[in-house]
């Protein structure tokens, strides 16, 4: 299977940070061939919205980009995420990340400013015209404050450089419309919705849940794709305790992927404020949620019948 140029299970990957919290591109570096090697992924997203790159300076996310790109190799696609909401700056970073190896651009929504349609249409093409490589839209209302509005995708969608949408806008009717009228590439923003968007026609998922569990991630498409819809849903359900604990309990997922990279012993360290750690009783929880998804109980990073995040 061709991974085009963003792979079809990706990781929204943390950043590691030493104990510190500066960057950590030793860990960074362990953290990404273990996701390609032993955990499911191929392809991964860097400076995404979990990778914290509203706290990492221009500097660190170019640093970061370059450690993934020389561990990873040609073993997975790499997407560099340099959306901002400044189009100027936007373009420096898109710049920056091709010059630094990246496979591709995730380019987020501007967002605070609010900008109508129209200049979030224009935004877009302007990176894209800036740069040789592919460009994800990611289209996440609920941080950005705006939507991509269907005619605006469809719009963009013409632009020869605007191949694809991580779609985090629980808008399964949109989506579909989008992808029946035009050719652009459907990834899941949200675990949940991984199987449901694959069901439809889309092309894979950029994943958190992944960081830690990304084989069994992985296994719910495999199933699907493999003609065995019941086995893709019970696998499916399976997760969804462990998706639910990381990504619905109040934290974000930033905080609770490293809180359970940290427990079972991969690079991690902390978050930079203004989020805050994980505590110790929702990090017994993740711990027993995941202990369930990999096919034991956890103690001392350990897992008695599985496997720590794939394998180690």
């Amino acid at each position: 299977m061709s991974l085009g140029p963003y792979g079809r299970t990706a990781a929204a990957m943390i950043t590691p940070f030493d104990e510190d919290g500066a960057l950590d591109l030793d860990g960074t570096q362990r953290l990404a061939a273990h996701l390609v090697d032993r955990g499911g992924c191929d392809g991964i997203v860097v400076s995404g919205t979990t990778g914290e790159s509203p706290t990492t300076s221009d500097t660190e996310k170019e640093a970061l980009l370059r450690a993934v790109v020389e561990a990873v190799g040609d073993r997975a696609r790499i997407t560099a995420g340099v959306g901002t909401s400044d189009t100027r700056h936007t373009v420096e970073l898109a710049r920056a990340a091709e010059k630094a190896g990246a496979h591709g651009l995730l380019v987020v929504t501007p967002y605070y400013s609010r900008p109508p349609q129209e200049a979030v249409a224009q935004h877009f093409r302007t990176v894209a015209d800036a740069v040789g490589l592919p460009v994800m839209l990611y289209d996440i209302p609920a941080r950005t404050g705006t939507e991509l509005a269907t005619d605006t995708l469809l719009r963009l969608a013409e632009h020869p450089r605007i191949t694809a949408v991580k779609d985090s806008a629980y808008n399964l009717l949109k989506a579909a419309r989008v992808m029946a009228a035009t050719d652009l590439a459907y990834f899941s923003g949200c675990d949940e919705l991984n199987l449901p968007l694959r069901a439809i026609g889309g092309a894979g998922y950029v994943s958190v849940v992944a960081n830690v569990a990304g084989q069994q991630v992985r296994a719910v498409l495999d199933a699907h794709d493999a003609g065995d819809p019941g086995e893709a849903a019970r696998r499916h359900l399976a997760l969804t305790p462990l998706v639910e604990r990381m990504m619905a309990a109040g934290t974000p997922g930033t905080a609770t992927a490293k809180a359970l990279l940290g427990a079972l012993g991969l690079p991690a360290g902390p978050v930079r404020a203004p989020l805050l750690p994980a505590g110790q009783e929702l990090t017994d929880e993740l711990l027993a949620a995941y202990g369930k998804v990999a096919g034991g109980e956890v103690a001392g990073g350990e897992v008695a019948g599985g496997e720590v995040a794939g394998g180690r």
